[in-house]
């Protein structure tokens, strides 16, 4: 019989219900593509303003609520056993152009905004939408990363961090909203540097998957590492347009001297990991992919809808789909809501095997060994 370290045992037991942990047994390491774990959608939100909201509203209800959402600090959801985070940033390499949004200037009794004036520094910014939906727990992407990074050295042996970056640059076509910058290849660039400066070495680049192998997709449909060996690691994923991913991959064949993965057609080169949000209409589709050696990133709610119904069946659905990543905004339940909607794995565990790759159910150590 497996003998369980006591230290670990007692870790196990004291652990809060939202990260609770067990052991999976040394003889039975997992690869990276073997687990399933939940995150959050737009990590950095916080909520909009009353007034604000009152002034979306007014002009389309169904937007309203929508956004009505908001999130705890990064370093409060990674305590709380998310494993995937989302960033929305937007290139400002001269600083400003974020700094004074109509949801602020325009709306009477909005909360003042930035009295610190990050929002003037040079440097990617992170929020949702640009004039509306504009607060964020870290409005500069270096200060996301820093608390990301300092979290995960605080906690070296935690499973594989995935973070999802979408570079933001859709208009808004009304008078006085901010035209965002375009994400060109100097954009792109300018991302990876900055990646690469915030995780330093914790940073999983898709050279390392790649190792000898020909392509990207080689590679992963080989085999993932190990968990034991990418523990207290961190992956970004450019999740984004087709012609954003295009002139990212454009001069770097299977993502060769670039900092993050993308959402690639299996097909491709490139091919690792699969953004697949609808589960319930899909849900074949992502087995399909999981089987194959793909990660899947699905989603367990969208635009407040189901935490607003009570419906679990989308979230049911992901669970059922063997898609690795499981991104909801309502991992603690709303308390404004009467439905108690909260997305979870089964018993509250931060991470189990995956129901499609593995034919037992078991749960795997969150903390590490």
């Amino acid at each position: 019989m497996t003998r369980i370290p006591v230290k670990q045992i007692v870790a196990c037991a004291s652990a809060l219900v939202l990260a609770a942990c067990s052991i999976l047994p040394p003889g039975e390491a997992r690869r990276l593509n073997e687990i399933q774990f939940v995150g959050s959608h737009n990590s950095y939100k916080k909520a909009i303003d009353a007034p604000v909201m009152a002034a979306i509203a007014a002009d389309d209800a169904g937007v309203a609520a929508s956004l009505d959402y908001a999130h705890l600090p990064l370093a409060r959801q990674l305590d709380l056993g998310m494993r995937t985070l989302e960033l929305d940033v937007y290139y400002d390499p001269e600083g400003g152009r974020y700094a004074s949004p109509l949801g602020v200037t325009t709306i009477e009794g909005a909360t003042p905004y930035d009295p610190d004036g990050e929002m003037k520094r040079p440097g990617f910014k992170v929020m949702h939408v640009q004039d509306i939906d504009f607060r964020s727990h870290c409005p500069l992407l270096r200060e996301c990363l820093d608390t990301i990074r300092t979290w995960s050295v605080a906690h070296p042996d935690h499973l594989p961090l995935f973070v999802s970056i979408n570079a933001k640059s859709d208009v808004i076509d009304r008078p006085g909203f901010v035209r965002p910058l375009p994400f060109d290849e100097a954009a792109f660039d300018a991302l990876d540097a900055e990646i690469r400066f915030g995780m330093g070495e914790l940073l999983i680049e898709p050279d390392e998957i790649r190792g000898r192998a020909k392509t990207l997709r080689e590679a992963v449909l080989s085999g993932w590492p190990r968990l034991d060996k990418v523990r207290g690691r961190i992956l970004f994923v450019l999740d984004d347009s087709a012609a954003k991913k295009a002139t990212y991959v454009a001069g770097h064949p299977s993502l060769a001297g670039r900092a993050m993965f993308i959402d690639a057609s299996e097909e491709a080169p490139e091919a690792s990991i699969r953004v697949v949000n609808d589960p319930v209409a899909r849900g074949a589709y992502i087995r399909s992919l999981v089987r194959q050696g793909f990660i899947v990133r699905t989603r367990a709610d969208a635009d407040t809808v189901e935490a607003r119904s009570g419906d679990t069946s989308r979230l049911e659905a992901a669970l059922a789909s063997g898609a690795q990543i499981i991104s909801t905004d309502y991992y603690v339940p709303d308390e404004r809501l009467d439905t108690g909607y909260v997305a979870r794995l089964p018993r509250g565990v931060v991470a189990r095997c995956n129901p499609v790759l593995v034919s037992r159910d078991c749960e795997v150590n969150s903390a590490g060994e």
